[in-house]
């Protein structure tokens, strides 16, 4: 039996992940680290052949899934291949945003319902599809020393703390996932699943190949006004490992400067 470095027992059978939402940010980071914790790991996405997942494919040996997380059937097969490549997952991280590009900064007036409805389905549903097939598999898996039979982390948004203006179907999606993350946690937890929900309130900067960690819409991160990606991964790795007499549900995350 291995051991964290802060004395919580680990498992002693080799943990399975899979991340839901594939890019070079927290995805990535997350992939990283876990692999580099001995974990066996697999990344899902629409598009699996992008750049990032190639290289935590050549880099890590991380197995890459196409999968529409929006789709019952497309979760349905992607948690079938998943289990017949690596095993029963012990550990689930639905990362993925939802939103539509034309959906940003429109006003309640201005949306596009088709647009709204699919950042529902994008956000919410998806975390609602990858939820159940995560459950159903874990609550069948032996627990581990702590007694832990899995761990799922839902990414979230400040827009579920917060609904901000011009931003309904963003608010209305990330709402219904922290209320998905809530009532799952409730009913799971106590079969020995740890549900949690981490909101992060900021710019996601991830590294460049120039070095430098920036963010697609809000520049270059300066004296770390933005969250990195590497550190949110670090958290989720510890929400896996918490002692199940310390579970928390939810997590907020924002950079020391954020105005909130």
């Amino acid at each position: 039996m291995t051991h964290a470095e802060n004395g919580n027992p680990q498992p002693s059978v080799q943990d399975v992940a899979l991340i839901v939402g594939g890019g070079p940010g927290i995805s990535a980071s997350c992939a990283r680290l876990f692999a580099k914790n001995g974990m066996r790991v697999g990344i899902a996405a629409r598009n699996p052949d992008k750049a990032a997942m190639l290289d935590l494919e050549t880099m890590y040996g991380v197995r890459r899934y196409a999968c529409d997380a929006s789709d019952p059937a497309s979760v349905d097969q992607l948690f079938q291949h998943f289990v017949r490549d690596l095993g029963s997952p012990t550990l689930v991280v639905h990362n993925i945003d939802g939103r539509v590009p034309g959906i940003f900064g429109k006003s309640i007036i201005e949306a596009e319902p088709d647009m709204a409805r699919q950042t529902v389905l994008n956000a919410a549903f998806s975390a609602f599809l990858v939820g159940q097939q995560a459950a159903r598999l874990m609550r069948e898996n032996t627990p581990n020393a702590n007694g832990v039979r899995g761990t799922i982390i839902f990414t979230n948004a400040s827009a579920a703390l917060k609904g901000f203006p011009s931003s309904g179907a963003f608010a209305m999606a990330c709402h219904a996932k922290s209320g998905l993350a809530e009532s799952m946690a409730r009913e799971l937890m106590p079969q020995g699943i740890h549900v949690a929900n981490v909101p992060i309130d900021a710019a996601i900067g991830w590294t460049r190949e120039d070095g430098t960690r920036a963010h697609r819409r809000a520049g270059q991160a300066v004296d770390d006004d933005m969250a990195d990606p590497d550190r949110i991964a670090e958290l989720y790795l510890q929400l896996h490992r918490q002692h199940r007499s310390t579970w928390a549900f939810e997590v907020v995350l924002r950079p020391w400067s954020e105005k909130w």
